[in-house]
């Protein structure tokens, strides 16, 4: 399977979860080691627009293709197990403590979760400290310049 991974260019030759830890997300608490990608490049480029702005545009953006092989275990979340307001802006804590007990409990890699930006898509959250993670490689890493007019 190929994810998704909209990033600044600086940060477009590794995986790592050091980023969304720093701070925390949408699935996870600061502290929390988790990296975010879509299942599609639309996703990807969406799930980044909602928080900028064209004047806060970088011009460096790489698009990341990254390989999850099958054999890697995933865990999948339907909306339906999700809590009221989960895509809410901004986030409620109920959805860190999803992410971070995937984290915490260490028995899959990889959690397929709803997206909150486009319906019917999904994000596939990877957990880097699993021991599954060794297998997971970038594929392909891409510039992927922003078409002005979303920004309208």
């Amino acid at each position: 399977m190929e994810v998704f991974r909209l990033t600044k260019e600086k940060y477009a030759t590794i995986l790592s979860g050091k980023g969304a830890a720093l701070t925390g997300a949408r699935w996870n608490s600061p502290g929390v080691e988790l990296i975010y990608t879509a299942g599609n490049r639309s996703l990807a480029m969406a799930e980044v627009a909602v928080h900028l702005t064209l004047a806060t545009l970088p011009s460096d953006f790489m698009m990341m293709t990254i390989s999850i092989p099958d054999s890697v275990k995933m865990k999948k979340i339907t909306k339906a197990e999700l809590p009221p307001k989960w895509s809410d802006f901004p986030p409620p804590a109920s959805n860190r403590t999803i992410g971070d007990k995937f984290v915490a409990e260490n028995k899959y890699c990889a959690l397929q979760i709803p997206s909150a930006v486009t319906q019917g898509d999904f994000n596939f959250l990877i957990n880097p400290n699993h021991p599954d993670f060794m297998q997971i490689k970038i594929a392909s890493v891409e510039k992927f310049p922003f078409d002005n007019r979303i920004f309208r």
